[in-house]
């Protein structure tokens, strides 16, 4: 065993921190330690504190109370930017990577000259670039337009930006939200590559499978306190989702539909009837239906076009053939009015870029698809904009200090239950939801997926668009897709690996064709 004394220093270290934002405590006597080398874990609910953290971690807040360390050295001075950018480096769920530059660009933004005034010189600036991305293991030309990157390549060209500062310390704020399988065992390869190498990581993500599959160490934050850091070999599942909330991780969450393992009998008429559709580079002759009472779940990696069909029905594309029917009548116009009026909610991928307007209130965001319904003749009536916002905030348990609230002060989780509000302020037939627990916390995720179960328990119909196992487990029916078409249907029963296979590409068989021919053995 190591002693302690000898020990290399934490590449960072936060002791006692303190963060009031007002009357708002957002850390209380917090802290944290990273050795060298090590994938730690950084979990808790949203609102527990984890952003203040980065904030102050990277040098974009400064804590009231405490002290951060770098590798034994104190925290850089405010303002001192190259300092804090040799220590320290985060990548966002966001990436920050401009799209209208190149790769080697946007690695020597701001410092693509030796000496001032002096003109740049592209073919060493490009040979620059690759023998940078070439250290690290990452093969992508370097006169590439970063807009045509995939995430996982922009997540690399970040990585090995912070790195060509001189971080051996880098944050990784929900990497995996937009990756398929394959490119997050891709980037977790690299991040044990580079590990080896010495580079630390802080990993926050919601999806706590992943804390196993990639850390050493998990440390836990809960309403601004740390609450315990343990190897992860040493919380399982349960535990860490104890210590997460406070509660024991059998009690369902307020609001959230129990797990009774039913499987749902819907036997009512079909609301959604999609028949044949394609839309060009997409998805092709797609045929699906979705019956009254029931949670239907479309699964399907990044590139399987899932996600590009769900915005069709909700009017954002228009197909080139097919035909969609919503509650037994056909939709023939195209765009987001028609499909409102015809009865299709959508809660979209992307809260920040499609879900919500950041500098308006709550109640402004949950009422954007009814305002017809807020005063005569086109007009809005604050005080029926207000008593229509607080019924939504009611019923969906949002958290927010009052309708009038900006809906950037609130938690991740909150922002998207007003998403969800506004896709059913409407009581559409068919509420499509597009990966609805993304980058929420785990209470916040039972409570959306209870909150769909809900909408076919009323007699309505959902369909779930994910390739998070999840959200898909709520479902009463998974039709999945690969590369544009549908390639399987599982009933409720279904296997992880049958499904994650058949989202892959792998030949995989529906579970009811299985059990057919396990039935058929028995019989024999």
């Amino acid at each position: 065993m190591a002693d302690p004394a000898t020990a290399p220093p934490a590449v960072a270290e936060a002791t006692g921190i303190g963060k009031r934002f007002g009357a708002t405590v957002a850390l209380r006597d917090a802290g944290i330690s990273v050795a060298p080398g090590e994938s730690h874990a950084l979990v808790g609910r949203n609102g527990a504190g984890k952003s203040t953290l980065v904030g102050i971690l990277t040098g974009l807040q400064q804590p009231d109370t405490g002290t951060l360390r770098f590798s034994g050295e104190p925290a850089p001075s405010v303002g001192d930017t190259d300092a804090w950018r040799s220590r320290v480096a985060c990548v966002y769920q966001r990436s920050t990577v401009i799209g209208d530059l190149s790769v080697a660009e946007n690695l020597f933004l701001n410092r693509q000259s030796p000496g001032a005034l002096r003109p740049i010189r592209w073919t060493a600036l490009r040979r620059r670039a690759s023998e940078l991305l070439g250290e690290y293991g990452v093969d992508i030309d370097p006169a590439a337009r970063a807009r045509d990157l995939t995430v996982e390549q922009r997540q690399f060209v970040e990585i090995a930006r912070a790195l060509s500062f001189g971080a051996r310390f880098i944050i990784l704020d929900e990497p995996t939200a937009r990756l398929d399988a394959r490119g997050i065992a891709r980037l977790f390869d690299k991040l044990r590559d580079l590990q080896r190498q010495g580079v630390a990581f802080l990993f926050i993500s919601h999806h706590l499978q992943e804390v196993y599959d990639l850390c050493t160490t998990v440390t836990v934050y809960r309403d601004a306190r740390h609450i315990v850091t343990a190897p992860v070999a040493d919380l399982d599942h349960d535990a860490l989702v104890e210590a997460m909330t406070g509660e024991s991780a059998a009690a369902p969450a307020a609001g959230a539909a129990p797990a009774t393992g039913r499987a749902t009998a819907a036997t009512g008429a079909p609301l959604l009837d999609v028949t044949g559709l394609t839309l060009r580079d997409a998805y092709a002759d797609v045929s699906l239906e979705v019956r009254a009472g029931e949670v239907v779940g479309l699964a399907g990696a990044t590139a399987s076009g899932n996600v590009r069909l769900a915005e069709t029905l909700a009017g954002l594309h228009r197909a080139d053939t097919g035909r969609i029917a919503v509650a037994g009548r056909e939709v023939r116009a195209s765009g987001v009015p028609a499909a409102l009026a015809a009865g299709v909610g959508l809660v979209p991928e992307d809260r920040h870029h499609q879900g919500l307007v950041g500098s308006r209130s709550v109640a402004e965001n949950a009422t954007l698809t009814v305002t017809d319904q807020l005063g005569p003749y086109g007009t809005v009536l604050p005080s029926r904009t207000r008593e229509f916002a607080e019924r939504m905030i009611k019923d969906l348990d949002i958290r927010t200090p009052g309708a009038g609230t900006p809906v950037s002060a609130l938690s991740g989780g909150n922002q998207q239950k007003v998403v969800v509000a506004r896709a059913l302020a409407t009581d559409p037939h068919v509420l499509v939801a597009v990966r609805p627990t993304n980058g929420v916390d785990v209470r916040s995720k039972e409570f959306l997926l209870g909150r769909i179960r809900k909408v076919a328990d009323d007699g309505r119909a959902a369909l779930v668009v994910s390739d998070e196992l999840d959200d898909l487990r709520a479902c009463d029916r998974i039709v999945a897709m690969f590369h544009g078409r549908v390639v399987a249907e599982f009933g409720r029963g279904w296997r992880d690996e049958d499904l994650v296979a058949a989202m892959e590409g792998v030949a995989a068989r529906p579970a009811q064709e299985r059990d057919t021919e396990q039935g058929e053995e028995q019989e024999g």
